[in-house]
């Protein structure tokens, strides 16, 4: 550890506020690797020593190389670590007031706070629902209607699916890349289907960029929920609909696509027939006469 440090010199509690903040206004937006998030974190929490630490400092604490800690320093977009320490330094000389966070935010607040403006974003997307509707009713029409996820994603294919399939007749979920995708597709289109759905969340696998390409070679058509518009997934899409992933905690939390998901759910169950809305209530029944579940 630097010499400052092992000396016992800390700034005071408001300037290492201030420094924290600095630190989070940073890293927010900024898509970190696994490696990236452990010095983040070890930053946050230590804004005291913070200003102080030397990248070899930060690299044997955590238990990576200095290399690494620089890469960190480019990921947040400066040119290599001491300009990273200056700027720290420079907010905690001009005094600068913690805006994006309440000073009393510990670090896990502070990353569950970013996840809450995540769903704000997401929130004020959804003002206008006719997009989110009419690609509700084009998934509803589709029979069978496959759902793909692969990795990550896949959860929330399954969420999808499983909340699905208790209103639409015929949901498919794949989870398994390769040959197997491609045939499941393939079949999927010859017994009508004409969409699929597919999440594709971070860390995109190569596997799922080459089932899209499969999908529209077989003739369907491509819903994509992913967190950025623009990237090497969309491009393969018909239609793309977006929730922005949150990479302050160790793995990416996936809050605000959940609820797109729930949302686009929502709006497909009322697309379908009424016949087939009211199989939800048949279950209901169904499941109330079976004890299926405990009393709430």
């Amino acid at each position: 550890m630097s010499d400052a440090v092992n000396a016992g010199v800390a700034v005071a509690s408001d300037d290492a506020s201030r420094v924290a903040a600095r630190l989070r206004e940073l890293i927010e937006g900024h898509r970190l690797s696994p490696s990236q998030r452990r010095i983040a974190r070890y930053l946050l929490e230590r804004p005291e020593e913070a200003v102080f630490l030397t990248s070899v400092d930060i690299a044997e604490a955590v238990g990576t190389s200095q290399p690494s800690v620089t890469r960190f320093a480019f990921a947040l977009g400066f040119t290599g670590f001491p300009e990273f320490r200056d700027d720290l330094r420079a907010a905690l000389r001009e005094g600068q007031d913690p805006a994006a966070e309440p000073t009393e935010l510990n670090p896990i607040q502070a990353m569950v706070n970013s996840e809450i403006r995540n769903l704000e974003l997401l929130r004020d997307s959804l003002g206008d629902t006719g997009r989110l509707a009419e690609v509700a009713a084009r998934l509803a029409a589709s029979r069978p209607l496959p759902v793909i996820g692969l990795r990550v994603s896949a959860p929330l294919a399954h969420f999808f699916g499983y909340f699905a399939a208790k209103a639409h007749p015929d949901v498919r979920v794949i989870d398994t890349p390769g040959s197997t995708l491609e045939d499941r597709l393939s079949r999927a289109a010859q017994a009508g289907a004409s969409w699929v759905l597919a999440f594709g969340l971070p860390r995109y696998p190569r596997e799922l960029r080459d089932g899209l390409i499969w999908a529209r070679r077989a003739g369907l058509r491509v819903a994509l929920i992913t967190d950025h518009s623009v990237g090497a997934l969309s491009e393969h899409a018909d239609v793309v609909l977006t929730a922005p992933v949150s990479s302050q905690f160790a793995f990416d939390s996936q809050a605000a696509p959940g609820v797109l998901c729930a949302a686009l759910l929502h709006s497909m169950v009322y697309a379908l027939p009424t016949e087939e809305q009211a199989s939800i209530e048949d279950f209901e029944n169904s499941a109330a006469e079976r004890q299926l579940f405990l009393p709430e």
